[in-house]
């Protein structure tokens, strides 16, 4: 069992290399894809650009999640693989102290006791070679024990590496099947841009812009900045200050700074500098992070938007937060109010 254990956990060396529905209750399913029909105005390709980057950017939440597990389990495999090399050191050494024992026993206790005490010259010494053999009977005992434990060790190491080899392999496939659906959205969705004329595609931002301003002056209008007035933590500030800092910088998926961020890659790298590690996707934050009423809502808090949670943006007070929309844009402040609004998610309860 033992070499077999242990070939395992070298084929796993070998391998590893370098090291609104709840999402808490169930998965948010991906949009099932389909072929878009021909748009035939501004507004038909404004809804389809704007469908086609929503599902880049919950393929790109999904790539993340995956990227992220398997930075974990790539730790627990090389964690498990040291000490793989230790229990076979050790399991050596109980080896050869084992099979030491074993030797000295054969010599000494290979004639009956009552002989040994007749042939001796010296009684009382003869009784303190028996309590010394005893002892050593005792001490082999253990030993056994001990072999017995670490090979169990090894068996357990070599299963855990194993699986989680698994588990790296599986979320290798998942990276890969998320990166050629993040790639075939976002490329279908510059291809309808691109068949544009140059007005059109100025309209076509105007479009965008104004569909925002619409959504903001609603959330507005509603009264809801008249019960929001909490203040930022100290952490908080500090969040603010590195997402506003990043203003400017482009959108690029799967990308968590410095030189470009994703949504969630800009908000987890803010708090970081805020002195808080917090889950790296937005489906993860609002599934993991305490939950925050809106009016209760402060700097530095996390709006998470659309209905499967797969957008999110840094609140920073005055009705307005920092966000990373999506390819080919940069890192922007924006409206609160300008995206359906999930729920709001607190990294610093």
């Amino acid at each position: 069992m033992t070499a077999a254990a242990l070939l395992c956990a070298a084929t796993v060396l070998a391998a590893s290399g370098p090291a609104s529905a709840d999402p808490r209750t169930r998965p948010v399913a991906e949009p099932e894809p389909r072929t878009p029909a021909t748009p035939k105005t501004l507004a038909d390709i404004h809804k389809e650009v704007e469908r086609l980057y929503h599902q880049a950017a919950v393929a790109t939440d999904a790539y993340n999640l995956a990227e992220e597990k398997a930075d974990k389990q790539s730790t627990e495999i090389v964690r498990l693989a040291k000490d793989l090399e230790k229990g076979r050191k050790k399991l050596s050494g109980l080896k050869q102290r084992a099979g030491a024992a074993a030797r000295a026993q054969y010599r000494g206790g290979g004639m009956p006791p009552q002989a040994q005490l007749m042939l001796s010259d010296d009684p009382q010494k003869y009784i303190e070679s028996a309590d010394r053999l005893h002892q050593g009977q005792k001490a082999t005992k253990g030993l056994l024990g001990e072999l017995t434990r670490t090979q169990q060790d090894l068996e357990s190491y070599a299963k855990s590496a194993t699986e989680q080899w698994k588990k790296l392999e599986a979320n290798r496939k998942k990276r890969a099947k998320a990166k050629k659906r993040i790639k075939e959205r976002i490329a279908a969705a510059e291809k309808l841009e691109s068949k544009l004329a140059a007005d059109e595609r100025k309209r076509l931002r105007k479009l965008e812009e104004n569909a925002q301003l619409e959504a903001q002056t609603a959330w507005l209008d509603s009264g809801i900045l008249k019960e929001i007035d909490g203040r930022a933590t100290a952490a908080g500030k500090k969040a603010i200050e590195y997402a506003t800092g990043q203003i400017g910088k482009p959108y690029v998926w799967g990308a968590e700074g410095p030189d470009s961020f994703d949504c969630s890659g800009l908000t987890s790298q803010a708090w970081v500098a805020g002195g808080r590690v917090i889950p790296r996707t937005s489906q993860e934050q609002w599934k993991q992070l305490p939950r925050i009423d809106i009016k209760d809502m402060r700097p530095g808090d996390l709006i998470i938007y659309q209905k499967d949670a797969s957008h999110v943006g840094l609140y920073i007070g005055e009705g307005a937060m920092v966000h990373a929309p999506r390819p080919g844009r940069d890192v922007t402040m924006a409206g609160a109010g300008s995206m359906p609004i999930l729920g709001v998610v607190r990294p610093d309860k």
